[in-house]
Order: C-alpha cells, then sequence, then structure tokens
C-alpha cells in the first residue's frame, strides 16, 4: 500500500508585496503564477533558488535545443505538469510540430524527425535520467555537434528538471488547465 502523498498547500492571493513582487518577475501580465511557484514561494531561499537556477534565460543553446532537452528529461521521469507547461508555453516558439512533441514522451533518440544533433540532445537525455551521467563516448559524439558550453548547459538542464520532478511529484501537484497533456494516442515522428 502506497504512503499518502505529503502535500503543501500554495500560497493564495493577495500576496505580499514582496511575493507579488517575485512572482511578477516571472509570470506574464494578468496571469495567475502556476502552482508549483505559489508552492515554492512559502520558502524565500526555495523560490530565489528556482528561479535563480531556472537556465530559461538565453544561454548556449537555442530555444528549440533547450525545450528538447526540457521536454524529454520531463517526459522520461513521468512529469506531465512541467512537460506540459513547456509544451503549452514554448513548443511553438521553439518550432516543435506535433509529431516532435509527442516523440518527446514516445519517441526514439534516432526518430526521424530529428537532426542528427537533435538526435543526440534525446540520447543524452536518455543516458542521464538511466544513468545519472553521460560516458566518453557520449560526450564525444556531443562534441560534434556541440561546444563544451553546450554541453554543459544540456546536464544541468536535465539535473534541473529532474529536481523540478521531485518537487511536483511530492507536492502533488494537479496539471495546470493550460498545460498540454501526454496523450497515449499521439503519433510519435517516425510511428
Amino acid at each position: 500500500m502506497e504512503a499518502a502523498v505529503a502535500t503543501i498547500d500554495p500560497l493564495v492571493p493577495r500576496y505580499s508585496a514582496e511575493v507579488q513582487r517575485r512572482f511578477d518577475a516571472v509570470t506574464p501580465p494578468g496571469a495567475e503564477p502556476l502552482l508549483l511557484f505559489r508552492v515554492m514561494a512559502k520558502s524565500a531561499r526555495a523560490w530565489s533558488k528556482l528561479v535563480g537556477g531556472s537556465l530559461l534565460d538565453p544561454g548556449p543553446l537555442t530555444l528549440r535545443q533547450r525545450e528538447i532537452v526540457i521536454d524529454r528529461t520531463c517526459a522520461l521521469i513521468g512529469c506531465e505538469y512541467e512537460w506540459g507547461v513547456h509544451v503549452a508555453l514554448f513548443a511553438g516558439a521553439a518550432g516543435l510540430q506535433s509529431a516532435e512533441i509527442a516523440a518527446t514522451v514516445y519517441g526514439e533518440a534516432s526518430a526521424p524527425c530529428w537532426t542528427p544533433a537533435e538526435s543526440l540532445l534525446v540520447a543524452a537525455a536518455d543516458a542521464l535520467v538511466a544513468r545519472g551521467k553521460l560516458n566518453a563516448l557520449e560526450v564525444a559524439e556531443l562534441k560534434v555537434h556541440f561546444s563544451e558550453e553546450q554541453i554543459i548547459e544540456i546536464i544541468q538542464l536535465c539535473g534541473y528538471y529532474r529536481t523540478i520532478g521531485y518537487l511536483v511529484g511530492t507536492f502533488d501537484l494537479p496539471l495546470e488547465e493550460f498545460g498540454a497533456r501526454f496523450e497515449k494516442n499521439s503519433k510519435p515522428c517516425g510511428a
């Protein structure tokens, strides 16, 4: 028998001025802060670490590359909440098509929709989630398409979103209403 899920209730509006300022920095005007944000904001320290380590600022990877890594990592660990938020908010801007989005959940690294470099991103996420590290061959293959700075970012993204998965799972957060859903009948590219 599985133990009850530990939950921490999210903050509810009217937020303090300081909390509202924090939310305003990461939430589009007029939008309600994500449920995850409202839970994490209960701890100023945890909140600062969450947003400080988010890697959502423009970095060495393109938006598309970053989203492939994030979506694949979230899918592999079963974090539909965060995967759905990212698909809803970033997939269009990243140029991810429906079959590619489905491939982040149900496809293989070798799926025909991925470029050779993108296949390596998917394979890197697969290896990091499965083994917690990349081996020398995997790093060498990545170096064909990515700089060392980009490889470090890939590893950090996987680790960061694995941590997000721990938080979401422990808090047993319901899916955001606007978020995408894992669809069992989705057809990934190559299927």
